[in-house]
């Protein structure tokens, strides 16, 4: 699971306020001033992903700690009994490891950031055998590849944005989870469960276990078991074009999110 790479918040600014893709007329910018020129906001969210995973060696980022220009790294392997250091992989499908909730916290260790491999090694279980896509699971666990990372070889599109627009690398996910609570927290700024879909009130927080959406085999009804409220997270001001934000200095969040690295 690892960090997950926050670009979707910044991008989302950085892609709108962009004269390349959506530049208004001369007339139309006569009429708006501030953030009210900003006509567009596209939001793109890259599931599974930690900022080291895709930018922890971008130049000036706050990326894999360094020591004499070496990263300084080195996650133990129970399996193997040594530790594995981050290592560039080419392949563009990467399997990774478990990424719901427990596995996170048992990948963060208390802050040792220590647990990825462990975690990995374990995921494959009699459940896992019928459940593969379970966020329980994982695809790889004997070879398991969570301490690779890609660069712009493999990825110059994202490499493109974070150059173009701002690339926040300091901000965190606000739950430490998996798809489905991830997607509700970023239209909302929460994962619940609701006994009445209509009524905030009713829900409860649910950072593991929202409910399927309808149609899935774990609710075949058509309605939804998971109400969050109304939408708080929002971009306030126009990018830097300057490349990286320095920690702190990025696009600010607002409503419910954090700023921060995130994880998910």
């Amino acid at each position: 699971m690892k960090r997950l790479a926050a670009i979707a918040a910044a991008l989302a600014c950085g892609i709108a306020a962009s004269p390349a893709l959506a530049a208004p007329t001369t007339h139309a910018a006569a009429r708006f001033v501030g953030i009210h020129k900003i006509r567009h906001i596209v939001v793109i969210m890259q599931e599974n992903r930690s900022f080291d995973s895709y930018f922890g060696t971008y130049p000036g980022a706050d990326g894999y700690p360094r020591v004499h220009g070496k990263i300084a790294v080195c996650v133990p392997d129970p399996t193997a009994g040594t530790c594995q250091r981050p290592y560039h992989d080419t392949a563009n499908r990467n399997f990774g490891g478990p990424h719901d909730h427990l596995d996170a916290v048992d990948d963060i260790a208390g802050g040792a950031m220590n647990g990825f491999i462990r975690r990995a090694e374990a995921g494959r279980t009699m459940f896992c055998h019928k459940h593969i896509n379970s966020p329980h699971c994982s695809l790889s666990p004997t070879a398991p590849d969570v301490m690779g990372y890609h660069n712009a070889r493999e990825i110059p599109n994202y490499w493109a944005y974070a150059r173009h627009f701002v690339l926040q690398d300091h901000m965190f996910q606000p739950d430490t989870s998996w798809s489905l609570p991830a997607h509700l927290f970023l239209v909302s700024g929460w994962s619940a469960r609701c006994s009445q879909a209509t009524v905030p009130a009713s829900c409860v927080n649910a950072v593991q276990d929202p409910g399927s959406p309808p149609g899935e085999p774990q609710n075949r009804t058509s309605r939804p078991a998971a109400s969050p409220t109304a939408p708080t997270m929002r971009c306030s001001v126009p990018p830097s074009r300057r490349g990286p934000a320095r920690p702190g200095s990025g696009t600010p969040c607002r409503g419910s999110t954090r700023c921060g690295r995130t994880s998910s």
